[in-house]
């Protein structure tokens, strides 16, 4: 794995392209429309992914970073409109956050850890073992206010040899883990069917984590909701939300406490009390999204695609 000179060019500079026949945002409820204008219109900023996820927002070089999983790439979107490769043969990275240094953090499905990527490029393993054992396939991670890494641990990349390598489970459980990095210390969070996407409220005081089981056979296809405690416990979970159609995979929680959702319809967005506010509708089923700066674009992985809405701002 590489990460590479500025010269790897995708996409020259240049405009988003229009995305002919997919249905304008639609609102359930009056208080979505003051935040995603009807008049929006989904824009492309890249078509030529295998499989995009883990989009995340870098600050230290200005950019929007996505992974290409299937081809084995962490891609980065520039303001000018550019896409260049930033880490090239990669072990099969999905889900990326910054840290509270500024750093990128990647879950690999294919070393089975988490791992990080300085802004000035240099790479480092970070936890691959919980009591010893190896992690199943890390799959999305979140860096809560204290600095500790929150992270999902399905066996997706032990399923599918497309997204990782087919092996079987040394842990024999699917679960969350929060990983503290000043002292090395895994702690296993709580389990579910397959945990996929996690986010936190804006206090810090709720975690959200997806079951996506429903995509092997299993029932899963929620959002919960665990309270966190001064410890940094969980207490018992609730179902926020189930989403259909499809599984929310991956998903963000905005300063209003608003989450936004993958499904297979688009981006779903749920108000902090579990009322359903509209949808963005995509052309191909959607994985993953996040925000821009201040709040003002959404960012949206799905498929070969890495596409984009304006927003009003926060």
């Amino acid at each position: 794995m590489s990460a590479l000179p500025a010269s790897n060019l995708l996409r020259r500079p240049g405009p988003p392209e229009p995305v002919p026949d997919v249905d304008p945002p639609r609102a359930f409820d009056p208080r979505f429309s003051q935040v995603v204008p009807p008049e929006a219109r989904l824009v492309s900023l890249y078509n030529q992914a295998t499989f995009s996820e883990g989009p995340t927002w870098w600050p230290a070089p200005g950019i929007l970073v996505w992974s290409d999983i299937e081809g084995r790439r962490v891609l980065g979107w520039h303001t000018d409109g550019c896409v260049r490769v930033v880490i090239d043969a990669t072990p099969f990275i999905n889900g990326n956050t910054v840290d509270r240094d500024g750093n990128l953090i990647h879950c690999e499905h294919g070393n089975r850890r988490l791992s990080r990527t300085t802004p000035d490029g240099h790479y480092a393993s970070l936890v691959e073992t919980y009591e010893g054992r190896r992690f199943n396939a890390p799959n999305d991670v979140v860096c809560a206010a204290d600095g500790a890494l929150w992270f999902t641990d399905p066996d997706y990349g032990l399923r599918q040899p497309k997204q990782g390598a087919l092996d079987e489970s040394d842990l024999g459980h699917h679960s969350v883990y929060r990983f503290d990095p000043a002292t090395g210390g895994v702690r296993r969070m709580a389990d579910l069917g397959q945990p996929n996407g996690l986010a936190f409220a804006p206090d810090g005081r709720t975690l959200y984590v997806s079951d996506t089981a429903r995509t092997e056979g299993g029932d899963g296809h929620s959002i919960h909701a665990f309270p966190v405690a001064e410890d940094q416990t969980l207490g018992e979970r609730r179902l926020f939300a189930a989403v259909e159609p499809g599984v929310p995979d991956g998903f963000r929680v905005d300063r209003r406490g608003w989450i936004w959702t993958s499904s297979e319809a688009g981006v779903q967005v749920f108000s902090s009390d579990g009322h359903r506010l509209g949808l963005i509708p995509t052309p191909q089923v959607c994985s993953n999204c996040c925000f821009g700066p201040g709040g003002g674009q959404l960012f949206i992985t799905s498929m070969q695609h890495l596409y984009a809405l304006d927003l009003t701002p926060d």
